[in-house]
């Protein structure tokens, strides 16, 4: 039996994560992916110059992303709903990006030890050359005062795993090693709010209510 109702539009993800694809196939949502090239640094910059909250940037680069994608489907006369996302990790006010390399990623790690950060994960949905749903989740995690000989070994067991996530963690893998405390959906942590979107895609028709 599908979960997808008859006649639906197909779902496309506007990223390349393949922890975001694990999410929806693990969920029983056919989809494809198209990755969409948007410039994240002129956007994050932008959004803190003028003084935009966390949650409305993480929302505006999810949609940039699934602007971008519902565009092209909507010249080649294509309808499906475009699914964007991004994530936006903030602690005590300074904005993180992915680290550049191990030497970043250990520096990274090191200004998040022993503090509390939120990571911002919003989702946008796209149809028919407009936007049409948007959610932002914000999680609490409290890493715990690590030692160093945790860090390079955790460093070296992770390797360059660990750059492509702006947190410098996987929460599904040893990543759980580093935290004393989490609040939030996981499916959220991990990149994409899984339970906002598949109410709002059964409040659509997409999913069998």
């Amino acid at each position: 039996m599908s979960l997808i109702t008859p006649g639906a539009p197909p779902l496309v993800l506007a990223s390349s994560s393949t922890t975001r694809a694990a999410l929806l196939r693990a969920a029983g949502l056919p989809f494809a992916a198209q990755p969409a090239a948007v410039d994240e640094d002129s956007l994050k910059q932008a959004a803190q110059a003028e003084d935009i909250p966390p949650a409305d940037a993480a929302v505006l680069l999810a949609d940039a992303k699934a602007e971008r994608i519902a565009r092209r489907l909507l010249r080649d006369n294509t309808d499906a709903l475009v699914i964007g996302a991004d994530s936006l990790l903030v602690c005590e006010g300074r904005w993180f990006d992915k680290p550049e390399g191990l030497r970043g990623a250990r520096a990274q790690l090191q200004a998040l030890r022993g503090r509390t950060h939120e990571l911002i994960s919003a989702v946008v949905c796209w149809r028919h050359g407009a936007r049409i749903w948007h959610h932002a989740a914000t999680c609490r995690l409290t890493m715990r005062e690590f030692s160093d000989d945790f860090l390079d070994a955790y460093l070296a067991a992770e390797g360059e795993a660990v750059t492509h996530s702006v947190g410098v963690y996987r929460l599904e893998g040893l990543g759980m090693h580093l935290f004393r405390n989490v609040t939030g959906e996981h499916a959220a942590i991990l990149g994409l709010p899984m339970l906002p979107l598949i109410d709002f895609l059964r409040q659509h028709g997409v999913v069998v209510r």
